[in-house]
């Protein structure tokens, strides 16, 4: 019999949030005619720009574990579907940025709204506290599953996808 809230438990959990995560992320694909590659893209540049970081193809390349002309057909991509726009960088003309469309906005806030009131709804009951166990639990959990991955790839257990 498994320990509530032990190691099987949360496990079993994180990746049943995960699946269902997954599926929800898909259905936004699916629905806009995108690959669950260009969500992850849109979610990476997203990120970026909220943290107020300059997100680059170089950078999404690296952070997508992408070559850069798969990178380059993921932002070809949204570009069309006018999600994505490239720009000069401001600091140095010669790099390009990639931006999130306003349009992009509008379309993710709308189909993922009912999932955010709906977490939010959740949630309500919790206390800071436990607000705060929960958020350390996550952010620990976000940082072993990046750190197997680079164990991966460093040690070659993962490589670059191919174009």
């Amino acid at each position: 019999m498994r320990e509530p809230g032990g190691d099987d438990e949360l496990i079993t959990l994180l990746r049943a949030l995960t699946v269902e995560s997954d599926r929800f992320a898909e259905m936004f694909g699916e629905v806009h005619g995108l690959h669950r590659t260009d969500l992850n893209a849109l979610a990476v540049i997203m990120d970026a720009a909220r943290a107020g970081r300059p997100m680059t193809p170089t950078a999404l390349a690296d952070a997508l574990h992408l070559s850069y002309s798969a990178t380059t057909s993921v932002v070809d991509r949204l570009e069309r579907a006018g999600h994505v726009e490239r720009g000069r960088s401001a600091v140095d003309r010669r790099k390009v940025e990639l931006g999130m469309r306003e349009r992009a906005r509008e379309v993710g806030g709308a189909f993922f709204a009912p999932l955010r009131a709906r977490y939010v709804d959740a949630w309500r009951d919790m206390s800071e506290e436990d607000r705060a166990v929960v958020a350390r639990f996550l952010r620990v959990s976000i940082d072993a599953t990046v750190a197997v991955r680079a164990g991966l790839v460093q040690g070659g257990g993962a490589g670059r996808q191919a174009d």
